[in-house]
């Protein structure tokens, strides 16, 4: 579970109440899709075949420009978790983070599900590497448009404890 209980209305869009824009929620969608696809290679080394991870970054980015609706994007993001549960570790955990960061059009908040997801996926490619959470994090930070850095570094100190603790120094 990554999504708070309580939420934060910075990260609720306008037209639900929040004071998140239209754009803003865009450019989290396009970040999210970011950190997906920065891990979506560990998938693909194991399932080079199954395009569902890679079809839901596409869609999160269709999304984010308009070219396609929430609810397909959304199901693209299904069907790439989908392809994530019969497996275990990297690959997993790739599969997972396309499939958050194609739910962000629903609820902004999947963005740090995209994040968290990619960070695992590369500590579980690599489980003898203390150093590599921290450098995907910090590389997912570099990605931030910077407009909104505060806000995800400010959510992900919040989420940190339901997001496996990767966000931590």
């Amino acid at each position: 579970m990554i999504l708070p209980e309580v939420r934060d209305p910075r990260l609720v869009t306008v037209r639900r109440g929040g004071l998140l824009t239209d754009t803003d929620h865009a450019l989290l969608a396009l970040w999210a899709a970011e950190c997906a696809e920065h891990v979506l290679h560990l998938f693909e080394q194991q399932l080079p075949e199954d395009h569902r991870p890679r079809d839901a970054i596409t869609a999160t980015r269709s999304w984010a420009v308009g070219g396609v609706g929430m609810m397909q994007a959304r199901s693209a993001g299904g069907h790439a978790m989908g392809a994530a549960r019969e497996l275990r570790g990297p690959a997993r955990f790739a599969a997972y983070a396309a499939g958050q960061a194609a739910c962000v059009g629903h609820v902004a908040e999947h963005d740090l599900g995209a994040a968290a997801y990619a960070i695992r996926a590369v500590q579980a490619a690599h489980p003898h590497d203390p150093r590599v959470r921290r450098a995907e994090r910090d590389w997912q930070r570099a990605q931030v448009p910077e407009h909104l850095s505060a806000l995800v570094v400010e959510d992900q100190a919040r989420r940190d404890d339901i997001c496996w603790s990767v966000f931590a120094d």
